[in-house]
C-alpha cells in the first residue's frame, strides 16, 4: 500500500423496498452490480437507468480510475435499479467532495440524491387482496 490514504467510500440508496449498498474505491474503472459487470446485468432499460448516475458525474470524476461495487436486494427490478443509481450518485458526490457535482445531480434529477419518499398505500380491511381503494361496483340498471 502506498503512503497516501486509500479513499474508500461506502454509501447506500433506497427505493420502495429495495436497498443498494455501493462501495467506491480507486481502481481500473470496473462497475459491478451483485458481482455481475454492469453491461451484463439485467435488461438494457435497467442498465440505462443505472448509467444515468454515472454519465452525469463523468465530467466531475475520472471514472476510469474508480471501481464501483454494488450489492442490492429486496423489491422489484426497477426499484433495485433506482436504489443502485441513488447509491452510486451519493457515493460519487461523497468520493469527489464536489459541490458542483451535487448541484448537477439536483438539477438533473433530485431523487438520485434526496431519495423518493413515496410508498404504497396500505390495503384496507376486508379487501386486502384487491387494493387500498377497491369498492364494490354499483349498478344503476
Amino acid at each position: 500500500m502506498s503512503s497516501e490514504k486509500m479513499n474508500v467510500v461506502h454509501m447506500s440508496g433506497k427505493r420502495k423496498k429495495s436497498i443498494a449498498r455501493a462501495t467506491l474505491r480507486p481502481g481500473s474503472g470496473i462497475i459491478r452490480i451483485n458481482n455481475y459487470p454492469l453491461d451484463s446485468y439485467s435488461t438494457e432499460v435497467v442498465q440505462l437507468k443505472i448509467k444515468e448516475a454515472i454519465v452525469v458525474a463523468s465530467d466531475y470524476v475520472d471514472l476510469s480510475k474508480l471501481d464501483i461495487s454494488v450489492v442490492s436486494q429486496g423489491g422489484g427490478v426497477m426499484g433495485q435499479a433506482d436504489a443502485i443509481a441513488s447509491a452510486i450518485a451519493r457515493g460519487l458526490v461523497e468520493y469527489s467532495k464536489s459541490d458542483e457535482l451535487l448541484a448537477r445531480y439536483h438539477q438533473y434529477n433530485r431523487t438520485l440524491i434526496a431519495g423518493d419518499s413515496r410508498r404504497t398505500e396500505p390495503h384496507k380491511p376486508s379487501q386486502s387482496s384487491k387494493g387500498p381503494r377497491h369498492k364494490r361496483q354499483k349498478s344503476y340498471r
